[in-house]
Formats: C-alpha cells, sequence, structure tokens
C-alpha cells in the first residue's frame, strides 16, 4: 500500500485510505513527457520530488506557464479532467521526478464526497491563477531583457541551481521566442554584469 505524504495528514481518514488503495507511486526519469495537448487525462500528478514543467506551445514556438513542485498538483490537467476535456497543455518532467499519480475517476467521486479534497485543489487555482496572471503580465508589457533574467531567477529557485545548465534554444522555447534574441539579450545582461556565461551554463551574478 502507498505512504501518503505527511502534508494530507489532515485529509479525512477514510480519503487517505482511499488514495492509499488506488493512487500510483510513479518514477519519472528526466525529460520524460507526461501530458501533451489533446490527451485525455486518465491521472492527475502530485509531485513528491522532483519538477514538472506545464507549458503550451503553437506551431513551432512554446512559453513555460509554471512548474509543479513538490507538494503540488497540474491544476489544468485537474480542471480538464472534472469536464473529461481534452488536455491543452503539455507537462513535461524537468528533473528526475517521483509523483503520486490519482486516477480521475476517483478524484471525481472524491471532491464529491470530501470538502478536503475540494480545498487542496482550489488552493492551488489561487496559486496558478496568480502565476498566469503574472506571465501575461510579462509577456504583454516587460521587455525581453526583463523577462529573461526573471525567468533566470524563478528557475534558479525552483532547481536549487546557480550556475544553471541551460542552451539559449531552451530558453527560447520557454520563453516563446527564437534563440538569436536570446543570445542578443543574454550579452546584454552579461554587459550589466547580472549573468556570467559559461559553456552551456549561465550564472547568476545577483
Amino acid at each position: 500500500m502507498i505512504e501518503v505524504p505527511g502534508y494530507l495528514s489532515h485529509l479525512d481518514p477514510k480519503l487517505l485510505d482511499s488514495i492509499r488503495s488506488t493512487a500510483i507511486l510513479k518514477e519519472l526519469p528526466k525529460n520524460t513527457e507526461i501530458l501533451r495537448e489533446g490527451q485525455y487525462i486518465k491521472v492527475i500528478p502530485l509531485v513528491l520530488k522532483g519538477l514538472i514543467k506545464v507549458f503550451t506551445r503553437y506551431k513551432d514556438r512554446e512559453l513555460l506557464l509554471y512548474y509543479i513542485q513538490p507538494e503540488e498538483s497540474c491544476i489544468m490537467s485537474f480542471s480538464a479532467s472534472l469536464g473529461n476535456d481534452p488536455s491543452s497543455i503539455y507537462a513535461v518532467a524537468e528533473e528526475d521526478t517521483k509523483a503520486l499519480l490519482l486516477p480521475v475517476r476517483e478524484v471525481q467521486k472524491w471532491i464529491v464526497n470530501y470538502p478536503g479534497m475540494n480545498r487542496l485543489f482550489f488552493q492551488q487555482y489561487k496559486q496558478r491563477y496568480t502565476e498566469l496572471l503574472d506571465t501575461i503580465h510579462h509577456v504583454m508589457f516587460d521587455k525581453m531583457d526583463k523577462r529573461l533574467y526573471q525567468h533566470l531567477l524563478t528557475k534558479s529557485e525552483v532547481k536549487s541551481q546557480n550556475p544553471l545548465t541551460i542552451s539559449h534554444q531552451q530558453l527560447a522555447d520557454e520563453l516563446g521566442t527564437v534563440r538569436e534574441v536570446i543570445s542578443r539579450v543574454m550579452k546584454k545582461l552579461e554587459t550589466e554584469e547580472l549573468v556570467k556565461q559559461h559553456s552551456n551554463r549561465i550564472e547568476l551574478l545577483k
């Protein structure tokens, strides 16, 4: 039987027993595709360890929406599953990740029978809503140098990593632009002594 993480201990004991008996503990190696646009959702991940990147894609461009860190779940997967709608996002393991996969058919029962399950997800709705508003604000109003630097700060924080091992192309994909723009802006940030570039690594100086 699966061990339920401690931060869920406040939930109804019957709900915890149901989670233990129906959830799946899954190891997801780095770069594993977890979900793609158009796919119907059968399980909702609850991250125990590691990091999942959630993004959208249009033609050959991507845009990072948010990260799912330990003790968090994918709220857009949760939302789509309630209406039995196909996914509108992609999700990939950014690092080696351990997750508890909650079967959608069970989650649909739990949110009806256990108020604690509703609170668990709707608290995350509030958090993701704020993050998505921030993303929209940055895309619409910030210049690329500010967007890129803030993105590097966030990425360094969620990965607990500095220098960051990342390419200009990966940054371009995550910010919905092209590599040439990232390379040009990185030179500007380096001139301003905010970052230092190494071979396929970026060190944040401030």
